[in-house]
Order: C-alpha cells, then sequence, then structure tokens
C-alpha cells in the first residue's frame, strides 16, 4: 500500500537546506508554509527554539506572598513558579517525581507543595518531605528524588525561565531597554487581570502579525486614525525588536490616554510581547497548543491599579484590547487557511513595513541551524 505524503516525509525532509539561508531582507523570502501547518515541525520547534531561549513565566507582583505560585507550559512540560518563605522565586518542573503527577493544575497559594494524584509533598526548595506508604520499599532516598529546578532570571519585576543553562542571560540580552523606556519601571507595576484566547492559527502566525504596522490601516482601521502612520517606526535588537509610533490625536482623545502620547511595544524572541505606556504593562505570552493552533495569555499591569480604574483607564484598556484582539484573531485565523492553501508556499518582505517579521524569521533560523548543527 502506497505511503501517504506526511508518512514520506522524516522530520528532517521539512527542513529544505535553502530555506535557512540567511539573506538581507531586500533579497529575503518568508519562511515557507509547511514550517506553519505540519504538525511535526513544531516538534522540531520544540527543541531547537522553545527550550533554548528565555520564557516569560510571570511579573513577581502574581505571586507576592509566599507561597504563591502560578503554573505554566514550556516546550510542552509543565512548569511551576512559587515564592518560597523567605522571598526567593523559584522555578521546577511541575512533575512528581513518582508517577508525573501534577504539583498544582492552577495557580494558588500553599505552604508546601503536594503531588495531586499520590500526595507526595515537597517544600518549597524542591526537596522531597512526605512520601506515604512507603515504608516497605527498599534502597530509597528521598534525596534523590527531589523536584527538577528550572533556571530563574530576575528582570525589571519580571520572571524569566528556561530549560537550558547555556543561553546567555535574560539581563544581557534586555539590557538597552530600561534606558529607553526611562522613566518607567516595570518593577514598579502591580498584577491587576489576564485574558486568554485559543486560536486557531500556527505559533507563528500571531507573531508575525504582531510584528508589523503593514496591515494596521487594513484589519484595525480606528487604531489607524489615532497613530501617526507615517512615523511608525521598528528598530531591532541582537534577541528583540521594538515598534513605536507617536498618536495622532491628543492624549485625551486615544483609548490608552498616554500621558506623553509615546506606546511601546517590544517583541522578546520568540514568543513574548510587552507593550509599554505611562503607567501600565500589557504582556503577551503567545503558547504552542498544536501547529495549527496557539494559546495568548494577556496580562495587565499598572503602577496604581486604584487610580487607573477610578479613571476608566482599565475599563477603556480592556475594551480596546479586545477588539483589537479580535481583529487580529480574525486575521491570523484566516491567514492560517490561506497558508494550508495548495498554491502558497514563500513570499517577499516589505522593506519598510515588515522588518521585524523579517528579524524574527532570521532568529527562527539561527536557531534550526544551530539545532542541525
Amino acid at each position: 500500500m502506497p505511503k501517504t505524503i506526511d508518512e514520506m516525509k522524516s522530520s528532517q525532509s521539512l527542513i529544505n537546506p535553502d530555506d535557512l539561508k540567511l539573506k538581507p531582507i531586500e533579497r529575503a523570502e518568508t519562511i515557507p508554509s509547511i514550517w506553519y501547518t505540519h504538525p511535526e515541525f513544531l516538534k522540531i520547534e520544540m527543541d531547537a527554539v522553545f527550550k533554548k531561549n528565555w520564557q516569560l513565566a510571570c511579573h513577581q507582583s502574581q505571586i507576592p506572598e509566599p507561597g504563591d505560585s502560578i503554573c505554566r507550559t514550556v516546550a510542552g512540560n509543565p512548569v511551576i513558579i512559587v515564592r518560597d518563605q523567605s522571598g526567593e522565586i523559584r522555578a521546577f518542573y511541575n512533575v512528581c517525581r513518582h508517577r508525573g503527577g501534577p504539583l498544582a493544575v492552577k495557580s494558588g497559594t500553599t505552604t508546601v507543595l503536594q503531588c495531586k494524584y499520590h500526595g507526595w509533598t515537597y517544600l518549597m526548595d524542591g526537596s522531597l518531605r512526605g512520601v506515604p506508604q512507603f515504608d516497605r520499599v527498599e534502597l530509597f532516598d528521598k534525596k534523590d528524588f527531589g523536584l527538577k529546578p528550572i533556571r530563574v532570571e530576575m528582570w525589571q519585576g519580571l520572571v524569566f525561565i528556561i530549560l537550558d543553562d547555556d543561553t546567555v542571560s535574560a539581563e544581557k540580552i534586555l539590557k538597552d531597554i530600561p534606558e529607553q523606556i526611562d522613566p518607567i519601571r516595570l518593577d514598579e507595576m502591580h498584577y491587576h487581570t489576564t485574558t486568554v484566547d485559543l486560536i486557531d492559527c500556527n505559533w507563528k502566525v500571531y507573531v508575525d502579525n504582531y510584528l508589523e504596522g503593514y496591515h494596521i490601516p487594513i484589519v484595525h482601521p480606528e487604531l489607524a486614525g489615532l497613530l501617526d502612520y507615517r512615523n511608525y517606526i521598528t528598530e531591532i535588537s541582537e534577541y528583540y525588536s521594538l515598534q513605536y509610533s507617536p498618536f495622532s490625536n491628543s492624549s485625551a482623545d486615544n483609548p490608552y490616554n498616554a500621558e506623553d502620547g509615546q506606546a511601546f511595544y517590544y517583541f522578546i524572541y520568540p514568543n513574548i510581547m510587552m507593550n509599554i505606556l505611562p503607567g501600565r504593562l500589557q504582556t503577551n505570552i503567545i503558547e504552542p497548543v498544536g501547529h495549527d493552533k496557539c494559546r495568548v495569555i494577556f496580562d495587565f499591569f499598572y503602577t496604581d491599579p486604584k487610580k487607573a480604574a477610578n479613571m476608566g483607564t482599565i475599563k477603556s484598556d480592556l475594551d480596546y484590547s479586545a477588539k483589537i484582539q479580535q481583529e487580529d484573531i480574525e486575521i491570523c485565523e484566516a491567514v492560517q487557511a490561506g497558508l494550508r492553501s495548495d498554491i502558497y508556499d514563500k513570499g517577499r518582505f516589505s522593506v519598510k513595513r515588515e522588518l521585524g517579521v523579517w528579524h524574527f524569521q532570521t532568529l527562527l533560523k539561527k536557531n534550526l541551524l544551530d539545532f542541525q548543527s
């Protein structure tokens, strides 16, 4: 019986060496459609991209007290981030060393981490404390069954985690941002709320869309009227890019009420977005759920949440964010359908408007090249 096309394609055959060539934006093609549509390609990305790069776990204000925890997924691995009794923030695989049960299934507060399957308990430093009904087990030492820790770094009040021990520090990657956004300080922000969207598109479709203002006049006509589109600028650094634009209207007329008419939109490779305005921070974490589905976790922070609520800023932010997000969801899901079509493979970049997309796809190619070497 003849093999199907998918059966004939190995993981390696999904990557044509020609598609990994690094070219200047003026001559570069976009990455091939199969990188967005083939289930096996996401498996490659988990190892080559998500295990090798920093992931945003949370803001310190989301786990303010000892025992507070938050759950994330990194490269398919369940992760728990906790604040211990001394105030230190730690991260572990959210996996009991007994038979793989979860220590937590949702964020919360506790004094110990207890497996939700058989009740093994761990202290906040990851050491195994309680092992119910194990008294007759031979050659068993609790010191050999502690939780597996994960590398953690704090930066501007944000908690970053990574599964790889050799990657350059998050501080080094992000070192220029504090000066760019001064006098805004992200460690002065306080958590307010989270929204989550499950979108029927590959995670890279959503990232590509975020990284350019090219689509704004067509997809977001209301936003286009607020921004000074002629002065919409994209700047690239080694591991992140920045988009910013002054508002065309006065601060009183725009939904962001930005005090100085300036907003900063950062993308940190591979899947972190930070929208920074005076008095507030909005972060997006893009989690792949499948090759054609992603989860967007949108967190809202304010320097003074009570004042922002009284002024109507929070309601305005949430309402406007939901409107823009819905417009983006509709176009991203339509793009995913187009990428699956018989006639599309690769496109070209607008040198003026798609520098951020080219930069992201170049970093992706570099990760794949490193993975193959």
